[in-house]
């Protein structure tokens, strides 16, 4: 495996966490996006610039591959989600974090795909603006103000039909 493979190899974990917060947690899917991203990448990898951004390169790959997937499904059949059978034997604090966590999913997902993408590049993979930019094809000014309403009703749907109120610490 050569050196730049090897790179490729190292992006993984980051590639399968973002198809993953992409497709809504549907991991097969988000394996399939993967797979599709890095057999793209490894077959054109004379296309890539040396001395550019991989990460970049590779989250931009992903990016149309899924853009054009969620095209194809617009057009396609619609599939309705099995429910998954709830684990009652979690404690009180295990199922805080599952209700916060699922409050989180569903205030991401009621996000514009444009808002949901970015915050999941620039808050779950860490990128800067500049590289979310390039990789989305936008202008950076146009990923800051989309982070920022995003970010605003992200704030808004966590914090719905919750009292401001302080609490006292002792």
């Amino acid at each position: 495996m050569s050196g730049l493979e090897q790179q490729v190899v190292e992006h993984i974990p980051r590639l399968r966490r973002y198809a993953r917060a992409l497709l809504r947690g549907d991991a097969l899917a988000a394996d399939d996006l993967v797979q599709d991203c890095l057999e793209r990448a490894l077959g054109r990898m004379h296309r890539w610039r040396r001395g550019s951004d991989l990460r970049a390169w590779l989250f931009t790959i992903m990016h149309n591959l899924y853009v054009n997937q969620v095209r194809r499904a617009a057009n396609g059949p619609r599939f309705v989600d099995w429910p998954e059978p709830d684990d009652a034997s979690g404690a009180a604090a295990d199922a805080d974090i599952g209700l916060a966590l699922r409050d989180l999913e569903r205030a991401l997902a009621a996000l514009s795909p444009d808002q949901r993408e970015i915050v999941l590049l620039v808050s779950l993979e860490g990128l800067r603006y500049q590289q979310v930019a390039a990789i989305l094809g936008i202008p950076e000014g146009t990923v800051m103000s989309r982070l920022s309403r995003a970010r605003e009703q992200l704030r808004a749907a966590l914090t719905q039909g919750r009292p401001n109120t302080l609490w006292r610490v002792k």
